[in-house]
């Protein structure tokens, strides 16, 4: 970096005006990590390097102009817009950082119905849409526990994915054509068609690349009806998590797309369903789309189910309350700080995905490990988790583990706790071939693993970065393990 902080300030404020340009102490702190810090930032403890400033960007010129500015002076920036990233991926690693916000670039541009698909900039709220779209009918099937915060951007470069994912599929499935701003400043726009087979999909050079070789200014994504009067819901009690997965595989194989299908351990299922779980396993589907499909989705459930005569059927109004209260806004989330900050209760969750074949061997080995190998486990008080995302081929885990922080000061939660949970549970995965991470994203806390979770194939990743970010600017130690 050739600049100092001040003269990083007065340059962007050049660039972008002095009123985009934000320096307060407060924020500047709030804005050098995100939610994997969360017990440090309730105590106000604040250990990453604090960037020199936060730009406020308005349209895809101006990042354009700040990116080359930053590239030319090697200055770091971290992209951003919801913030509710939760793997540390919008954390500022490197001294004088600039987070590049562009949750200001908020305008839905075009609800296209003839070709089903809406096109909005990255700082649009992702509720906000849906409830354009609701009003009219339709909807982007995407639907994240954090849809009241999270946005476009945001959505799209941490290949997020939503509870109706086995229906409707993850974000990549969504997205029809992008528009993005490299690091030299170069605009890119890849244009809206339904296919192509004119080389590799270069719209995967952009989805999920968390801020790390570009900046993502607009998003296309596809649309379809919305039904909700043909909602249909059911809920099981079970013994195993063993025969929970065997159903979810059969209902996959059998060519079934419910919008949800969810499987609890007794653990988990006690923290949403106490009121009826009895330390059971809980499995859940919901079937919608037109009457028929719903119908005959939720038809074909009850056969498949009803096969395995340790299911119990629990009353279907039980799951409709339920998933009529999944989503997280801003009061949820104030509601935990003050939780956390009263009880000193944290609740943190890792999430992989393997085969059918591996992925009950990797639950029981993670709950295994950490019961046995943690030196802390006195102070855990849950450890479970849950499967929500199901595919022909094999389902996601959800490892949810909560922890009394004892003895330790707010900067000191990490190492003591969270980290080393977090590694036991993707150290288990890689061992048994799974994915280390299934939809929040590398961000900066399972990049080590990178390597080995690529494999052979790792120096396709590496080669992007090294074309597209040659000066390494955009969100050090993302994705990319720092020197």
């Amino acid at each position: 970096m050739t600049l100092s902080r001040e003269a990083i300030v007065e340059q962007l404020k050049e660039i972008a005006g002095p009123q985009q340009v934000i320096t307060d102490e407060a924020e500047l702190k709030r804005s050098s990590h995100d939610r994997f810090r969360k017990y440090a930032d309730i105590h106000g403890v604040y250990t990453m390097p604090i960037p020199a400033a936060v730009v406020k960007l308005q349209h895809t010129q101006q990042v354009s102009e700040v990116l080359a500015f930053m590239n030319r002076h090697q200055i770091n920036g971290v992209p951003r817009t919801g913030a509710s990233a939760t793997e540390g991926g919008l954390e500022t690693a490197a001294p004088n950082s600039v987070v590049l916000d562009g949750s200001g670039m908020n305008k839905v541009i075009k609800i296209d119905i003839e070709n089903m698909q809406v096109t909005a900039q990255c700082g649009v709220t992702l509720e906000v849409l849906e409830n354009q779209l609701r009003a009219q009918g339709y909807t982007t099937g995407h639907s994240p526990q954090s849809k009241p915060l999270a946005q476009m951007g945001g959505l799209v470069a941490t290949r997020s994915i939503g509870q109706f994912s086995t229906l409707y599929g993850a974000i990549e499935d969504m997205v029809v054509g992008l528009e993005a701003v490299f690091p030299n400043g170069d605009i890119t726009r890849i244009k809206n068609v339904p296919r192509r087979a004119a080389g590799p999909d270069i719209r995967h050079v952009i989805i999920g690349n968390e801020g790390a070789l570009c900046y993502i200014t607009e998003v296309t994504v596809k649309m379809f009806k919305y039904q909700p009067e043909n909602n249909r819901f059911y809920g099981y009690l079970l013994d195993s998590m063993k025969t929970g997965f065997a159903i979810l595989r059969e209902v996959m194989v059998d060519g079934y797309r419910p919008s949800i299908a969810r499987l609890y351990d007794p653990e988990d299922a006690n923290q949403h369903f106490s009121h009826f779980s009895k330390d059971k396993c809980v499995l859940i589907f919901m079937a919608e789309g037109t009457r028929g499909i719903s119908e005959a989705t939720g038809n074909g459930i009850e056969a498949i189910v009803a096969q395995h005569r340790e299911c119990q059927p629990v009353d279907s109004k039980l799951i409709q309350s339920w998933f009529e209260n999944l989503n997280w806004g801003p009061e949820k989330v104030q509601a935990e700080r003050d939780f956390i900050m009263r009880t000193g209760n944290m609740g943190f969750t890792t999430e992989v995905s393997g085969d059918w074949s591996t992925i009950n061997a990797i639950y029981e080995n993670v709950l295994k490990r950490i019961r046995n190998e943690f030196p802390h486990a006195q102070d855990i008080t849950m450890l479970g988790g849950h499967s929500s995302h199901s595919y022909i081929n094999g389902t996601n885990m959800y490892f949810v583990y909560d922890y009394n922080v004892v003895d330790c000061r707010p900067e000191e939660e990490m190492a003591k706790y969270h980290v080393p949970l977090n590694g036991m549970i993707v150290e288990e995965t890689l061992k048994l071939g799974g994915s280390m991470v299934h939809h929040h994203g590398i961000g900066k806390h399972r990049v080590q693993w990178a390597k080995q979770e690529h494999g052979s194939a790792w120096p396709i990743l590496q080669a992007l970065k090294t074309a597209f970010d040659p000066k390494g600017i955009m969100n050090k130690g993302t994705i990319f393990p720092q020197e």
